[in-house]
């Protein structure tokens, strides 16, 4: 069994305001070229399928040719999405009988009243059946009727909903089994901040919504989305794929891509797994620049660029502006190194009782006259009002 694992995509995103509509619709062509290449049995999608929860129309566009491009590239293969901590699970959810007929799996509402169940997909191959359990981002209050409420009444921890809903469930483990999901897994002995997370992602205060990785132990792979950069979550077989492509100025560089992920036959309770990468090469870069002026100018290009400039002299804010929007016409931001620091190696300034006048000369250091005099009348303004 060969399918393909990816997260992550947000269709719609801007970059620091720069519409990336262009740059997605190529990466998900790529997507579609690889799979025809590969022929995966299924494909397989962890969540945030757009970036915003009322996509625009421009997204949802987006997104419905990368589907019909896939259906039609790979008529017989089975697409399995669920929704992210981004998406509306309930338009998500939308058709989600109507779809299943068509092998097209759109998962947006986890199991909610008792009853109902995690949804599982079962595929086969000559090895027998393989169970892919779509489990949608999940927060305490949405499933609390099934999971649960602690002594106190209160909701329950993100691990522990969890962990419950997966106990519900009737896992066979003599079968190969898949978890699709969508939460923030912590490797056993890790702490949350042990982990680097990039700027595009959302974090709740204190790191409330991490789940221990323990909880995936019943599976023999679990295709996770919500990390977007490409991480192992304690073992091989549990991962994050990242997105297909940069969503953040601290994804400069990272090498993105296509999981792919075959499942063998599962003897002694072990199953066989093969997994690979298949890179995917963005349409344009995001790209760090750092330097002087005409260092950063001579690397002109096409490139999504942040510009850090380290010129120790003024420069003519206008003309730096237009120069630089020259080079480079994707610009997303400059910046300029701290000119000028306080100096504090003088601790007793304070001690030697000196008036306010002395004080911000020891402050400054090296100020002119005409700046001296302009300190003086903001002192005297300042004493005046009190």
């Amino acid at each position: 069994m060969k399918f393909f694992h990816l997260s992550d995509l947000h269709i719609g995103l801007k970059l620091i305001n720069r519409d990336l509509r262009e740059d997605q619709e190529y990466i998900l062509a790529e997507i579609v070229k690889a799979a025809r290449q590969e022929e995966p049995d299924a494909i397989v999608i962890a969540g945030d399928i757009y970036d915003k929860a009322v996509p625009s129309a421009e997204a949802v566009d987006v997104f419905d040719q990368f589907i019909s491009d896939l259906a039609e590239a790979l008529p017989h293969t089975v697409v399995m999405m669920i929704s992210g901590n981004h998406d509306s699970a309930s338009r998500v959810n939308c058709f989600r009988r109507l779809l299943s007929r068509q092998q097209f799996h759109m998962v947006g509402q986890p199991p909610r009243l008792e009853g109902e169940y995690i949804e599982k997909v079962v595929l086969e191959d000559q090895y027998g059946p393989v169970n892919f359990y779509l489990l949608p981002f999940v927060k305490p209050s949405m499933v609390k009727q099934i999971t649960g409420v602690d002594e106190k009444g209160n909701n329950l921890s993100y691990d522990a909903t969890v962990r419950r809903l997966l106990d519900r469930e009737d896992i066979r483990e003599g079968e190969r089994n898949v978890l699709v999901s969508h939460q923030f897994y912590l490797p056993e002995g890790k702490k949350a901040d042990d982990v680097e997370r990039m700027e595009s992602e959302i974090r709740t205060v204190g790191n409330i919504d991490q789940v221990s990785a323990a909880v995936l132990k019943p599976f023999d792979y679990a295709a996770l989305g919500h990390i977007h950069k490409p991480m192992k979550v304690g073992d091989d077989h549990y991962r994050y794929c990242g997105t297909p492509l940069a969503c953040s100025v601290s994804e400069a560089g990272q090498e993105k891509g296509i999981l792919v992920v075959e499942l063998g036959e599962k003897e002694g309770g072990v199953a066989q797994i093969n997994i690979r990468t298949l890179p995917l090469r963005p349409l344009r870069q995001i790209r760090k620049i750092k330097g002087e002026l005409k260092q950063v100018l001579d690397q002109s290009c096409q490139d999504y660029v942040s510009v850090l400039l380290t010129d120790k002299v003024d420069l003519d804010v206008i003309d730096m502006q237009e120069r630089l929007r020259l080079a480079f016409p994707r610009l997303l931001e400059i910046r300029r190194e701290t000119i000028s620091k306080g100096d504090y190696s003088d601790v007793g300034i304070v001690e030697r009782n000196l008036n306010p006048m002395e004080l911000c000369c020891e402050f400054y250091k090296d100020i002119s006259d005409r700046e001296k005099e302009i300190l003086q009348d903001v002192i005297h303004q300042v004493e005046g009002v009190q």
